[in-house]
């Protein structure tokens, strides 16, 4: 069985709620899982200690079993020291979108074409010299 520590998604519109379970990786996101074990309520402040709240024995147990814990719930596991910290790379997260690097051309070229602008009649004048 291929298993997986992943979030399970419960509250009402809007207001998210999640379990942290370990389940079958084919088993639907909300269906059925094997062991609850803990929660996850976004809608807290980050500096809440019920924020997250993890059975860390069990968790270790399931990772020695050979379950993989999903992106979340690993940042989760190294947030809480269980799992090493892993070397992430988004080398696209700083650059703008496309509109706003259409946006910095169209002010690039204009800028441009104001110097030369006012360059010209510096350089008429010199050459009328």
């Amino acid at each position: 069985m291929a298993m997986k520590i992943r979030l399970a998604r419960g509250g009402s519109k809007k207001r998210p709620f999640y379990a942290i379970v370990a389940a079958d990786s084919r088993m639907p996101r909300d269906g059925r899982f094997i062991e609850k074990l803990g929660t996850y309520n976004p809608m807290l402040p980050k500096d809440s200690e019920d924020r997250v709240k993890m059975d860390i024995e069990r968790v270790k147990h399931w990772l020695g079993e050979g379950a993989q814990p999903t992106d979340r719930v690993s940042r989760m596991l190294e947030a809480a020291d269980v799992l090493p910290k892993k070397e992430r790379s988004n080398p696209k997260k700083g650059t703008p979108g496309k509109a706003a690097q259409a946006r910095a051309e169209e002010k690039a070229e204009k800028a441009k074409a104001a110097e030369e602008a006012a360059n010209a009649p510096a350089e008429e004048a010199a050459a009328e010299e």
